[in-house]
């Protein structure tokens, strides 16, 4: 039997145990390729379709990216797998700012903001990705420290590593500044192999179970060879940022990772469609809306 609930916050969602409600098309990110100069290719970020982006990041907060993933690759119904109370209640506390001072309150909401852009990343990286594309599963909290993001791909076969893209995402007011004074300096402790031993173990980790186990050292080794390599920048912007001039002053420095083509150098943008803060209040908000439906059709299950 389906079941069906419907909310009016901010627009009505219906949740559905049946087939035809809440597939994953069309997509929750829209993507394009954008120019922005020889040293850089762009990839530019819109929200397509919100309802669903806001599933996507209710279920990720929840703890199951895995779900997301086949959600988002098999267009299966965007629910999660597992709904029980301790899940749903974690997530709504990490995607809900709070703090006692109105300095706690904004530290807050940068992190779960922070949070809510990683989700977008990767959702905006799985929609284009092919089965033999591993990644990382996003960061569901704040004091995660270490490698934001790794999407490997591998060969027809499923046996070598053909491209390592190292991810770095930062949600900011001022991405100029987040770029030059966080993400290239990340970059480049990469670039010259100061974060190798973490590199391998995170592609080791990527590849377990998908070759056999006396491979998989040698494979997750091709991460280390530039000719493998690249690198994918995610920021969010304003509409300043958003043309080929802006994306060019946005990047600036990039060539500074030698030995490596533009085609491995990634800049990747996120427009919101409204101010970023008020924006991103409002999607978190959409992700606890559908939480709390999934609460209350839970309790009416239990009482049937």
């Amino acid at each position: 039997m389906n079941k069906a609930h419907e909310i009016d916050s901010p627009d009505k969602i219906t949740v559905s145990a049946g087939p035809e409600a809440g597939v994953a098309s069309p997509t929750a990110i829209s993507t394009a390729a954008c120019k922005v100069n020889e040293h850089c290719v762009g990839d530019h970020w819109t929200v397509g379709d919100v309802k669903l982006l806001a599933r996507l990041i209710a279920i990720i907060a929840m703890g199951q990216a895995k779900h997301a993933a086949r959600i988002i690759a098999d267009l299966q119904p965007a629910v999660p797998a597992l709904t029980i109370d301790v899940l749903r209640s974690d997530a709504k506390q990490r995607l809900t700012v709070t703090g006692d001072t109105p300095e706690k309150q904004d530290a807050h909401r940068w992190h779960r903001d922070g949070l809510i852009f990683e989700a977008i990343s990767w959702i905006a990286a799985r929609q284009g990705a092919a089965a033999n594309v591993l990644m990382r599963d996003p960061h569901i909290s704040a004091t995660t420290q270490g490698l934001d993001g790794l999407m490997i791909e591998l060969d027809e076969k499923g046996e070598t590593v053909v491209r390592a893209t190292i991810l770095e995402d930062k949600c900011s007011n001022d991405p100029r500044r987040k770029f030059r004074d966080e993400v290239l300096p990340a970059f480049r402790n990469y670039h010259a192999g100061k974060r190798a031993s973490e590199l391998v173990a995170a592609t080791s980790s990527l590849l377990d179970g998908r070759i056999p186990d006396e491979a998989v050292m040698e494979a997750a080794g091709r991460v280390l060879d530039m000719a493998f390599r690249a690198y994918r920048a995610g920021l969010t912007i304003n509409p300043d940022h958003d043309s080929e001039a802006g994306r060019t002053a946005l990047f600036k420095g990039y060539e500074g990772l030698e030995k490596i083509t533009g085609a491995q150098r990634i800049g990747a943008t996120f427009l919101p469609p409204s101010e970023l803060r008020t924006w991103f209040d409002e999607i978190a908000g959409r992700a606890i809306a559908f939480i709390d439906v999934l609460g209350e059709d839970d309790h009416q299950c239990s009482i049937r």
